[in-house]
């Protein structure tokens, strides 16, 4: 019979800790020589979201009040004279004493412990308070929003109406701790993270791992144009596979955040290069100056694609994804669309358009919650 695994409110608060640090199951069980389901139990019951502290209300009655009140009772004090000596009002010490078994009966450690255990209640959430903000958030997330797109929409729209203004906190703990009447749990699969406990922001990232292409141009030497995205034009791609050796390529404009999905038969240079090609003769130059990719080795024909296109491409530096980071997170949202292992050759163009369509449509915290649909257009209009 397997015994039953404890952890001390302190060795909780270090797991808590390492959690947030970005550590893995394994990881902080193996600080305190245990299996790791020990410790997915603990930090799933309330969804990978520590608990807050709790703390007593300043006003409500201590320990040590409680003690005189015991006292004084047992010396015949009136309640009056009680109140008027911790200097409280003696409804508030009438109150006391009705909870907790009349004068008689009374035991300050016992009422202690009482008014603790009835402090415990959740306040209540506000999308339980208010079921239109609630069925307009589950809505936005059956689109495909994320929490943060979603809390930046309402308070745009309902500027005036705090009811309908919710933090993404508030939509994510909705979801991984279940308050009673906010969201259903199902919602969590249009996360773009569909895992059931939320992870930290510091839980490790993935390593990009290319090898050597010949006459690159490094990142370091894109004009500061392209850095401060101060006009739009300038572009970040990368591919996305799938299984059976499927992949397509992702392309993000800086300024805008503008997607376009790309269908590529193969992840050999000449296949992708010819793709990208026949994708770049869609836009005006001044739409499509320059590109930032990865150390893939599918780029390495990429004087080919600059001589056709007049498209100057740069390379970022070995294991930095974050110098393409717009098109880093558009990859984590595509991953909604498009999970993990499944086969990517059955999308079509079309479909593929249409899921840019639908990113585009979404806004960005980054944009003051317009969307990159309304930024490209602008764009687009500006230079006819």
């Amino acid at each position: 019979m397997r015994t039953r695994t404890y952890y001390t409110e302190s060795q909780k608060a270090l797991m808590w800790d390492r959690w947030k640090k970005g550590e893995s199951l394994h990881q902080i069980a193996a600080l305190f020589n245990r299996h790791h389901p020990s410790v997915a139990g603990i930090l799933a019951q309330t969804g990978g979201i520590q608990p807050a502290a709790r703390t007593r209300s300043k006003l409500a009655l201590t320990a040590a009040e409680r003690e005189e009140i015991s006292r004084a009772v047992v010396a015949g004090v009136s309640m009056r004279s009680i109140g008027l000596l911790l200097g409280r009002a003696a409804s508030t010490i009438s109150r006391e004493l009705k909870r907790n078994g009349g004068p008689n009966d009374y035991r300050a450690t016992q009422a202690d412990q009482a008014a603790w255990d009835r402090a415990h209640r959740p306040k209540a959430c506000k999308l339980v308070l208010n079921r239109a903000a609630a069925q307009l958030v589950a809505e936005k997330l059956q689109q495909k929003w994320a929490p943060q797109q979603i809390a930046g929409w309402l308070k745009r729209i309902y500027p005036n109406d705090t009811s309908y203004q919710v933090s993404h906190e508030t939509i994510y703990r909705s979801l991984f701790i279940q308050a009673r009447g906010a969201l259903k749990k199902e919602l969590l699969a249009h996360l773009r993270r569909t895992r059931a406990m939320r992870r930290s922001r510091h839980h490790t990232q993935k390593q990009d791992n290319h090898g050597r292409i010949r006459d690159t141009v490094s990142i370091s030497e894109r004009p500061a144009s392209v850095e401060d995205r101060a006009v739009p034009g300038h572009w970040e791609g990368d591919l996305m596979f799938g299984s059976k050796n499927s992949q397509i390529a992702t392309l993000v404009e800086r300024n805008t955040r503008y997607v376009m999905l790309v269908k590529v038969a193969g992840k050999d240079t000449e296949t992708v290069i010819n793709a990208l090609i026949k994708n770049a003769r869609k836009l005006p130059h001044e739409l499509y100056k320059t590109l930032t990719w990865d150390r893939g080795k599918e780029m390495a024909d990429h004087r080919r694609f600059s001589l056709s296109t007049d498209i100057s491409v740069y390379f970022c530096d070995p294991r930095s994804p974050w110098q393409r980071g717009s098109n880093e997170n558009t990859n984590g949202l595509l991953r909604q669309y498009f999970p993990k292992g499944i086969d990517l050759a059955g999308y079509s163009q079309a479909k593929l358009n249409g899921v840019a369509r639908q990113l585009n449509n979404r806004p960005r915290k980054t944009l003051d919650y317009e969307t990159p649909a309304d930024r490209f257009s602008q764009s687009v209009a500006s230079i006819r």
